[in-house]
């Protein structure tokens, strides 16, 4: 095997890979090893732009910061964005290549391995250990043939697997043995470990259930780490569901509502977690609560999410709270939704053709097959306020509304729009509440008086930190020392 690389799978979804490989990854940098993150394949609507003009996964990016690292497009070299139930847009190496279908890219597979490999060898001959993050499940079995994100890379490369268990979602040791049950001989032999995720009480209780699992598997459960409480990490896509707005009249009340195709959802992740301020995610069904902001997210598919948005009658909501003195702030997909009209002759996005926006703001958005990739700064306009970012998007907006931008992009860029009332405010700019002092004015322009301002980047570090601290207490890396002597 590869006395290099280490590739970390899981039972399911969300069992833990992401935070799992984050962890390792900081623990291993600060011993002072050169580690770097990769996900041959990676699903997923959050992205982040690379220090090279790519897009990779977001989960890549904080893997990234986690080894005291730069994202670079070779860390997760397939992105596969959704913009239908059936398709997604294919991004290699950081860079679009087309829209396909499931089945057309299943046929793209090998072509897209070629360049999995591509970014595994210049990243193993960069560093001296690379943690490899899986998809899904390894047992999926409509998707083993040509699979290029689980076995099918640990078979090409020849690295042995660590499997992990999420035991708070119920059943682990069936997820667990079941797995192997249905992994070829070949690939169950290159597990070398089991791990069981996010347990809450008395580990001492779990030891029959540890006992049993290794005998019948044959394989060393290397550790059960504890259920972390209020650990931030930003999240590869799934969407944390909150309980309703605090009813805290000291609190901002913020209302997100929830797209079928929200991108970068991550951009609220700084209000979230601010004191002063209660976020709500609005599910389709529910009307949008009372609040003193609406914030628009991004979206894959906009056009689709504007028409959904129309359906649920959010618009008139949204109007109605604008009539009521409210606040909006549109975001990438969520800007171009308050603009006049959406082109997208070539069909981008979904079906060739045109929508009308909402028309609160006085632009045209018109979809281009080059997407913009940018890491930024500069000053919001609001009280010229330090703000940094990124932009991920087709389309470009022009019209009177850009007269009047949100903020000045270094080196002299105008970005945005904000209405005349002041009450809208239009950008591209993912990122736009990561710097503390752009947060801080645009929760004053909605109404809150700031007192506490939690440093974010800070936050994100704590929590990896935490996370690294409790791999290390809980796991027997016997295993990983190995690799990284023999």
């Amino acid at each position: 095997m590869n006395s290099k690389t280490l590739m970390i799978q899981g039972t399911t979804s969300d069992a833990g890979k992401s935070v799992m490989v984050a962890g390792l990854c900081r623990l291993l940098a600060r011993r002072g090893v050169r580690v770097v993150p990769f996900k041959p394949q990676n699903m997923a609507l959050n992205s982040a732009v690379t220090v090279d003009g790519g897009e990779i996964g977001r989960a890549q990016a904080v893997q990234a910061q986690a080894a005291f690292l730069e994202p670079h497009t070779d860390m997760n070299p397939v992105l596969l964005k959704p913009n239908t139930d059936i398709g997604a847009q294919v991004i290699i190496q950081g860079q679009v290549l087309a829209n396909m279908d499931a089945r057309r890219y299943h046929d793209y597979k090998p072509i897209a391995m070629q360049a999995v490999l591509d970014s595994y060898q210049r990243l193993s001959a960069q560093y001296e250990i690379v943690l490899v993050e899986g998809a899904g499940s390894p047992a999926e079995i409509n998707l083993r043939d040509k699979d290029i994100a689980n076995m099918g890379f640990a078979e090409a490369v020849n690295c042995p697997v660590w499997l992990v268990g999420d035991i708070d979602r119920g059943g682990v040791f069936a997820h667990l043995y079941g797995t192997l049950a249905l992994l070829a001989p070949s690939e169950r032999a290159r597990i070398t470990g089991l791990i069981i995720n996010r347990f809450r009480g008395d580990v001492s209780l779990l030891k029959p259930g540890l006992d049993w699992l290794t005998l019948k598997t044959g394989k060393p459960v290397l550790g059960v780490l504890p259920y972390l409480q209020g650990l931030h990490l930003e999240a590869e896509d799934a969407l944390p569901r909150e309980l309703g707005l605090v009813k805290d009249p000291e609190r901002l009340r913020v209302a997100v509502p929830v797209l079928a195709r929200i991108s970068n959802h991550t951009d609220l992740d700084p209000l979230r977690l601010h004191p002063q301020v209660a976020v709500e995610w609005v599910w389709p069904g529910a009307a949008i609560p009372p609040a003193d902001l609406i914030i628009l997210p991004g979206s894959k598919s906009t056009r689709g999410d504007l028409r959904r948005l129309r359906e649920q009658g959010w618009d008139i909501e949204l109007k109605r709270h604008l009539r009521y003195g409210g606040k909006v702030i549109g975001i990438c997909g969520g800007f171009q939704m308050l603009g006049r009209q959406i082109h997208d002759p070539a069909g981008l996005e979904g079906e060739p053709g045109s929508s009308p926006g909402l028309g609160l703001l006085d632009f045209e958005t018109m979809l281009q097959p080059e997407k913009q990739l940018h890491r930024v700064e500069g000053r919001l306009l609001l009280d010229q306020a330090f703000v940094t970012g990124y932009e991920i998007h087709a389309g470009i907006s022009t019209g009177p509304a850009l007269n009047r931008p949100v903020a000045c992009l270094h080196p002299a860029r105008p970005e945005g729009a904000l209405s005349e009332d002041g009450q809208l405010f239009g950008t591209y700019l993912h990122g736009l509440f990561d710097a503390a002092p752009a947060r801080d004015a645009l929760l004053r322009w909605a109404g809150l008086a700031v007192r506490e301002t939690p440093d974010y980047r800070q936050l994100r570090e704590e929590g990896i930190n935490r996370l690294a601290d409790a791999i290390t207490e809980q796991l027997d890396l016997s295993l990983l020392e190995r690799l990284l002597t023999d």
